[in-house]
């Protein structure tokens, strides 16, 4: 098992997984960093089950393409447009599925029934929060983007309304690449200031840094609900690694990983 990225080498992925494949005793299996540029995607993931690996994971900026390559889709992976699970079967299907999606919703601190949400950003992980949202009954998701047309091009295609500013809202989802860096630069990359915080219930930070991202210090200490990038990375892990084995993830193992 790996994980696919462009770049990947700050991907946590491996320490989680390892960590829950020792817990289960499956010693004969591993998990590792597959760092593929775009042009050689297509190739490599197909020759992957060849060299023994049973799935992986996929990251940015392969999620899209990801559904693509494969031979058949989940419902969700499908409607969504993105996956971030292959899983490779014996008779040479490559199934595409989708944990971000249900990975959001499991580490929210509320019901996404009724509320509004503002997401910023349009790629594979946007797409995947977007549909997750309205699937479980959001009232209103807005999509806001650099490139207004891909925003617009996402709500067309799953639904949401494009937006050219960001505003308040009870839930706020930040689904860029913007933090990856960890920099302390948030705040002058996006439309978005300190202060505004204050206008969402939960702020949802898809990007995980060590230390935390600024975003998510920023929301703690506005005293707003915060779900950090860790809490859906081991969410959608958990979901994955159930769909690589066939065995229930040992969650705990995965989060003292993190920790230790």
């Amino acid at each position: 098992m790996g994980v696919v990225g462009w770049p990947v080498a700050h991907s946590l992925s491996p320490k989680i997984q390892n960590a829950a494949l020792r817990a289960a005793g499956l010693s004969g299996w591993r998990y590792q960093r597959l760092p593929i540029p775009a042009g050689l995607l297509t190739e490599t993931v197909r020759a992957l089950p060849q060299a023994g690996f049973r799935g992986v994971n996929v990251t940015i900026p392969h999620k899209e393409a990801a559904v693509e390559l494969a031979t058949v889709a989940s419902p969700s992976a499908k409607a969504i447009g993105a996956a971030n699970t292959l899983i490779f079967e014996a008779d040479g299907e490559i199934r595409a599925e989708n944990t971000d999606a249900s990975a959001l919703i499991a580490t929210l601190p509320f019901p996404a029934a009724g509320k509004t949400a503002m997401v910023l950003g349009a790629g594979g992980s946007a797409r995947a929060a977007v549909w997750a949202l309205l699937n479980a009954g959001a009232a209103e998701v807005r999509v806001w983007n650099r490139t207004a047309e891909r925003a617009r091009i996402l709500c067309a295609e799953i639904g949401g309304t494009p937006v050219e500013r960001v505003s308040p809202a009870d839930l706020l989802v930040h689904c860029t690449s913007t933090g990856l860096d960890g920099l302390d630069d948030f705040f002058k990359q996006l439309p978005l200031t300190a202060d505004a915080l204050a206008g969402y219930e939960c702020v949802v930070d898809l990007v995980y840094s060590e230390p935390p991202t600024q975003l998510t210090r920023t929301a703690r200490s506005r005293q707003r609900a915060v779900v950090d990038g860790l809490e859906v990375l081991i969410a959608q892990g958990a979901f994955s690694f159930e769909l690589f084995t066939g065995r229930s993830a040992p969650v705990a193992a995965m989060r003292a990983a993190l920790s230790g």
